[in-house]
């Protein structure tokens, strides 16, 4: 059965307590670490059973001490194995000393190590609470297995890979695969960690569940698991206006595209009636180019206050191809009560007023998504883009308190945050949706489920799944007008 903790993210220092209060409960930490070593060496064999020999770099920490039952039980198999150690063997102690002493081995020193054709190593030097630099000699030699093109299987993290953040502290082994225990730690998902992990396999080694509940926090895995119940589901009575009416305000003649394929993509995410709400000009290029989507001139303020006298016009998409950014800035002076995304124009509209936006949105009761992209990220929160201490999650956590909008921070590793601490880190985005308008399509697809009644975060979450799934389904090669024509409803 599929449960929440499937898909936690748990920091390091939270998975740290979570062992402590382990053994606190009476199990046996040495056990979790037997456990541990022994799923690594089953891994190792059932992943590399052609291999000649496998090397295992252990370090001094518990870590290490996987390390060693892993070599044990790889010797056990009839494998052939060596050891190599970082550091001085007399300073290991606790359980990683039993591993050790346990595993039978005599380790040689890590700077000893040269690569062979027809090895592969286990990397069990360093775990996921690292917080230095590697050190020079473990540089070297992780220069030296990829120079080699030995095929390296991490035990709980790549080494050198900040199990935090996602990024590597000074170096960090490639890894072909990783097991880890228990939960993901941020790191593994955080780009560029999630390259560096590999193949990610999660082994439970018997830490009860009770246990992790308790210290789970509020950051996981984008998964419909987590959102599906929050969205609206169509009913056999339902009607065009039960499923929402969204208006996108468009750009000039010359720049419709961006607000056509952001309409395009709301009414195939569910909307029940779309309007691109345009200046006059633009009308006769929007009529010959949208059939399904209605129009209608929008040329000021005074224009979009007319349309918000009508209560079913409650959901909005500013900023794809606007370009007036003063207009852009009015216009959302007078949104505080609805539910509107903010992208593009609508972010950079606000660089240099960026208090003013956040008591906009703040003062009213509407519902706010921001969908910034690095640079637009930094264009309003420059000192969190600048603060290289923070992972991606911590920055788009404290940027949603900060703004008082859910706030979807846009890239390989979309991550999405609510202004209460919930935090969703997206995976299922494939490398073609980095593609001009891309952007433009995620906009209608959070709109059209806004539209429909979602909450912000649950909206923003499920538009950027479906936005994934829509990448996956367009394939390869796609263009922005392709993916919009992709996009399904959810369910």
């Amino acid at each position: 059965m599929t449960s929440i903790s499937e898909f936690l993210l748990l920091d390091p220092a939270v998975m740290a307590r979570i062992d402590a209060a382990a053994g606190q409960s009476g199990i046996p930490l040495y056990d979790l670490m037997e456990r541990a070593g022994q799923a690594v060496a089953a891994s190792a064999l059932r992943h590399y059973p052609q291999t000649l020999r496998f090397v295992v770099l252990c370090g001094s920490g518990n870590n290490g001490g996987d390390g060693y039952v892993a070599a044990r039980a790889l010797a056990q198999s009839g494998a052939k194995v060596v050891v190599h150690h970082l550091g001085d063997i007399g300073l290991l102690k606790g359980d990683a000393r039993v591993a050790l002493e346990r595993s039978g081995v005599t380790p040689l020193p890590l700077d000893a190590y040269t690569p062979l054709s027809g090895d592969v190593v286990i990397d069990a030097v360093f775990g996921a609470g690292l917080s230095r630099d590697v050190p020079p000699e473990l540089v070297r030699l992780i220069e030296a297995v990829m120079q080699a093109k030995v095929p390296v299987l991490a035990v709980d993290l790549p080494s050198g890979l900040c199990g935090r953040r996602g990024v590597a502290l000074g170096a960090s082994f490639r890894a072909e695969r990783t097991i880890t225990f228990m939960a993901r730690k941020p790191g593994h998902l955080l780009m560029p960690g999630r390259e560096l992990c590999g193949a990610l396999e999660v082994f439970d080694i018997g830490i009860p569940l009770r246990i992790l509940d308790a210290h789970r926090g509020s950051v996981a895995e984008n998964n419909p698991f987590v959102w599906r119940d929050a969205l609206p589901r169509a009913g056999m009575e339902t009607h065009k206006f039960r499923r929402g009416h969204l208006t996108v305000f468009s750009g000039p003649a010359h720049a419709t595209g961006a607000s056509r394929m952001t309409a395009l993509s709301a009414l195939k995410a569910g909307a029940g009636i779309v309007t691109v709400a345009a200046p006059k000009a633009a009308l006769d290029v929007l009529s010959v180019t949208l059939t399904a989507v209605m129009n209608v001139p929008m040329d000021n303020a005074d224009d979009l206050r007319v349309w918000l006298d009508d209560e079913r016009h409650g959901a909005f998409v500013l900023g794809p191809g606007f370009g007036d950014l003063e207009k852009a800035r009015h216009f959302v002076s007078l949104l505080g009560d609805k539910s509107v995304v903010l992208d593009a124009d609508a972010i950079t509209a606000f660089r240099d007023d960026t208090d003013v936006l956040f008591e906009r949105i703040t003062s009213g009761a509407g519902k706010f998504v921001l969908t910034p992209h690095e640079g637009e990220f930094a264009r309003l929160f420059a000192d969190l883009a600048a603060d290289g201490t923070l992972s991606k999650i911590e920055k788009a956590q404290v940027a949603a308190a900060r703004s008082g909008a859910v706030l979807v921070y846009k890239g390989a590793d979309t991550v999405i945050a609510s202004p209460d601490g919930r935090a969703l880190v997206n995976t299922n985005a494939p490398a073609s949706l980095a593609t001009a308008g891309s952007g433009d399509v995620l906009a209608g697809i959070i709109g059209a489920l806004l539209a429909q009644g979602a909450p912000a975060f649950e909206a923003a979450a499920a538009g950027v799944w479906l936005h994934g799934e829509a990448g996956d389904r367009a394939g390869a090669g796609m263009t922005a007008e392709d993916l919009a024509h992709a996009v399904r409803p959810f369910g």
